[in-house]
């Protein structure tokens, strides 16, 4: 993948940190007391079961959602005192909601274009003939590059997850965050996906990343750190290989389950059960 094309990390400090973060909801903490901190060339993963609050503490990293306590801080700017709108550009976020927001009829090369200024239509600004050959450069990058006339709308649940990882290169963003990017997808169309999220994890030049996923099997080459959440809590976070034991990952599930690794990824199968 061109390093030109996917943004690079600005600045020393933190590029963001969770502080005793809660969020709660009809007086149910969907996320509580969550530490986090997210430095430059560094690539995350959030793991957890449904309802663990992986989904939230991703969209408070990206300053899509405001926490209810705690201090959270993105790009060196603290959350109530900048202009969401501003900071919200220099993150790209990769989501199944960010496609029901696009317009099935547009043109998949739009789709992508219109990512530079994170619209959801390219009539909204003007875009030159090098925006327009960067889109077509990022679809060819990430694997999809004979899509770009066609409609959105009618490509496959696996195209379109290019298509959108694609989009969110277009702005150059200081920071990407995927929400289970490989959600849904048959065995063929995950494994190309994450062939493309495998070299952007190893890309030294690219923004860093944090993914979330259920599954470690979707945990693309490349990720160098890991968060276990269960019930709204950080179990355990760090360098992956000393997160990702069968005893953490099954105290996370709450099931018993021996992880490994072979090679550059990830397996999990049932362990055996506990008896008397």
């Amino acid at each position: 993948m061109a390093s030109a094309d996917t943004g690079s990390p600005r600045g020393e400090g933190p590029l963001v940190s969770l502080s005793k973060v809660r969020v709660v909801r009809d007086e149910r903490p969907l996320i509580d007391e969550v530490d986090w901190v997210l430095r430059a060339g560094k690539r995350w993963v959030i793991l957890g079961p449904n309802g663990s609050g992986k989904t939230t503490m991703l969209r408070v990293a990206g300053g899509r959602l405001w926490p209810s306590a705690g201090t959270v801080e993105i790009l060196g700017r603290r959350l109530g005192t900048v202009d969401l709108r501003e900071l919200r550009g220099r993150v790209s976020f990769v989501s199944g909601a960010v496609a029901r927001e696009l317009r099935p009829t547009q043109r998949v090369r739009e789709v992508v274009a219109s990512g530079k200024f994170g619209a959801l239509e390219t009539w909204w600004h003007t875009y030159e003939d090098d925006d327009w050959a960067r889109a077509d450069r990022l679809l060819a990058d990430t694997e999809v590059g004979g899509l770009g006339d066609r409609e959105f709308g009618v490509i496959s649940e696996g195209e379109r997850q290019h298509v959108l990882l694609a989009r969110a290169l277009m702005g150059r963003p200081e920071l990407l965050l995927l929400d289970e990017p490989a959600a849904g997808l048959d065995m063929g169309a995950r494994e190309r996906l994450l062939a493309v999220l495998g070299a952007l994890a190893r890309d030294d030049s690219a923004a860093p990343l944090a993914m979330v996923t259920h599954h470690t099997e979707e945990i693309p080459p490349g990720i160098t750190h890991a968060v276990l959440l269960s019930g709204g809590r950080v179990l355990s976070s760090g360098p992956v290989d000393e997160v990702l034991t069968s005893e953490s990952v099954s105290e996370c599930f709450s099931v018993p389950v021996v992880v490994g690794r072979d090679g550059d990824r990830w397996w999990s199968r049932a362990g055996p059960t506990r008896s008397g």
